[in-house]
């Protein structure tokens, strides 16, 4: 790794990345702790399956883990003699000690790196027990192929394939799936999936969450052919998904590639989503009024914070996150609240054929207002760059992770955080998303105005 004084120059020809914004793929670990009933066995290295649960959880809003992750996670732990002589019986002995102590209703099998390096015949451990009559899944998440966002649509797509299988049956017209933010990676997912879960169902759908305490579980996945279509909201992540679920079962996708913040995102999401459902409006339409109303409420009674204390406040402002974060938060801060976007970085790495397309977001961020986004994962060249930033005469404010600290605290700055890592923060069900979770953002930020 490299030191923090070193060159960009020295950095780019030695390929090492400080500070990273996201684990490694093995950590799609958390894409199954996160399903409730679901049990994930990781056959690699004991030091793998553990920095997960540093960077996924405890050091990320320190989230906890509950029975089937963090130090209960079932692993291989996998050393030098099966790298020479194979891991197949390891894994074999492990799966069977597993499914007799831990009690869940699926299971899925995460090969790291060590175990495709070896070519263990993974799938033929896991077919036997399939063959028993065990619901379990292999899914082959090595490192070196990705990151934990890699690695979450690998586990998805292995779960739809080996356990929900094929279906020919009916689609209920109000039921969707929701495929949205990456359960544990983003700080704040238990609130938005409960949130996103509120909002839809208000407007009149059945929604299968899939991940979270919203969720029914390892029973709804298999209610994924069911729907009616696939709701995507992100600028990426899930649109692989969306697009193998309609060559599978036949199913459209709608893609929002913004989270809706704020009372006019997300009315104007909610329109969207009913249009294409192609079902009644009338109770979204009631919902819409109730929350509208109830949001301008505390939004008049905020304005006069603002109106008193406008001299003090930030008005220009960086972003620094995964993707699907940091354009909706720019949105929402340039467009509902005036402030001046002046630095914006995505750090999750997003497929170059995205690219392109996340880019063009950031130049409809209000009206006259647009900025050019930065794709960027090393965190010491995020440092850098965060550093040359003018943030002129106004108290700065950076909305980022817990790699930013030095920085912010170089600058004088507040510093929200809203992504991988976050140890400053304690996060249970918080949400900065809708209607609800806008004010939340709000809080937060002028509450650190306000108290220095």
């Amino acid at each position: 790794m490299a030191k923090k004084n070193d060159s960009k120059e020295v950095k780019k020809k030695s390929n090492s990345i400080v500070h990273p914004h996201y684990a490694c793929a093995i950590a799609a670990a958390y894409t199954v702790a996160a399903i409730p009933g679901a049990v994930p066995i990781t056959n690699c290295g004991p030091g793998c399956s553990d920095k997960q649960y540093f960077t996924m959880s405890f050091d990320n809003g320190f989230q906890g883990s509950a029975s089937n992750a963090g130090g209960d996670i079932p692993c291989v732990n996998l050393g030098e003699n099966d790298i020479v002589f194979g891991g197949a019986s390891k894994l074999d002995g492990l799966i069977k000690s597993a499914l007799k102590i831990m009690k869940g209703d699926l299971f899925v099998v995460l090969t790291g790196c060590a175990g495709e390096l070896i070519g263990d015949d993974v799938d033929s451990v896991v077919k036997k027990y399939r063959n028993m009559g065990y619901n379990i899944v292999s899914a082959d998440v090595a490192g070196f192929k990705g990151n934990n966002l890699y690695g979450h649509e690998v586990v998805v797509k292995a779960i739809i394939d080996q356990f929900v299988g094929e279906y020919k049956g009916k689609k209920r017209k109000k039921l969707i799936n929701l495929w949205f933010e990456t359960p544990y990676f983003n700080t704040n997912w238990r609130g938005d999936y409960t949130e996103m879960k509120r909002i839809l169902e208000g407007a009149g759908f059945e929604v299968n969450v899939l991940f979270g305490p919203q969720s029914e579980g390892v029973k709804e996945w298999k209610n994924i052919p069911k729907a009616a279509f696939n709701l995507v909201v992100s600028p990426w992540l899930g649109l692989s998904t969306a697009e193998y679920l309609q060559e599978k079962y036949n199913q459209p996708y709608l893609h929002i590639p913004v989270i809706p913040v704020g009372e006019e995102a997300t009315t104007a999401f909610i329109r969207q989503v009913v249009e294409f459902a192609g079902i009644d409006n009338t109770k979204s339409e009631a919902f819409i009024a109730k929350e509208a109303k109830e949001y301008y409420y505390y939004l008049e009674h905020f304005s006069e914070y603002i109106g008193e204390f406008w001299f003090g406040l930030p008005s220009k402002f960086a972003t620094v996150g995964d993707s699907a974060y940091n354009i909706a938060l720019t949105r929402f801060l340039a467009d509902q609240m005036g402030l001046v976007p002046v630095k914006q970085i995505i750090t999750d790495r997003p497929p170059e054929k995205y690219r392109e397309a996340i880019a063009d977001l950031y130049h409809e961020l209000s009206e006259g207002v647009s900025v050019e986004v930065e794709f960027e994962e090393d965190g010491y060249l995020v440092e850098q760059s965060l550093r040359k930033v003018d943030f002129g005469s106004g108290k700065p404010l950076i909305l980022g992770s817990s790699w930013e600290l030095d920085v912010a605290a170089e600058k004088k700055a507040i510093l929200i955080e809203i992504g991988t890592p976050a140890t400053e923060e304690v996060v249970l069900n918080r949400s900065f998303i809708g209607y609800k979770g806008a004010f939340t953002l709000l809080e937060k930020i002028y509450t650190k105005v306000v108290g220095g």
